[in-house]
């Protein structure tokens, strides 16, 4: 998979395809996409760009959808269960899954100055990390990758 987050694309169609297969999922499988989960999963597709809860709190109040952190809180935790969204650990922060409905293991690349973030996949099983794993016996269940570096348009600016 591509990573997403620094190439051009149409991110009207990426925004609308994402929530498609959010609802989808959701009436296939019997979860409930609240009007705050839905807008949550809106403002983290807004950009390509993780957002703190606080972040999110501040659009969720403004717009009279709750105003105390529980509400942001309770709606990562949702999307991020649901595999809508991804916490990105090095940021304390969030970003839609750009993958959505696909089987993967996510890995983030994070521009250090304008703290966008790609969505790209690994296979950490099948490279060298999955080979140390067998090696001592230990079955791999969750990775977390993330890279730091500068996305092109940052690198463009700093030249």
């Amino acid at each position: 998979m591509p990573a997403i987050g620094f190439a051009a694309h149409d991110h009207s169609a990426c925004v609308e395809g994402t929530l498609a297969k959010a609802e989808a999922h959701c009436a296939k499988t019997g979860l409930r996409l609240t009007p705050v989960r839905r807008r949550a999963l809106e403002i983290l597709l807004a950009e390509h760009r993780a957002l703190g809860a606080y972040d999110l709190l501040a659009v969720l109040a403004e717009e009279g959808l709750g105003a105390q952190p529980p509400v942001a809180y309770r709606a990562l935790d949702f999307l991020v269960k649901a595999g809508f969204a991804h916490k990105i650990e090095a940021l304390n922060a969030y970003i839609a899954c750009a993958h959505l409905g696909a089987d993967h293991a996510p890995a983030f690349l994070i521009c250090r100055s304008c703290k966008s973030v790609a969505e790209t996949d690994t296979a950490p099983a099948q490279g060298r990390l999955g080979e140390a794993a067998r090696a001592a016996g230990f079955t791999i269940e969750r990775t977390v990758v993330e890279a730091e570096g500068l996305c092109p348009d940052c690198q463009d600016d700093a030249a």
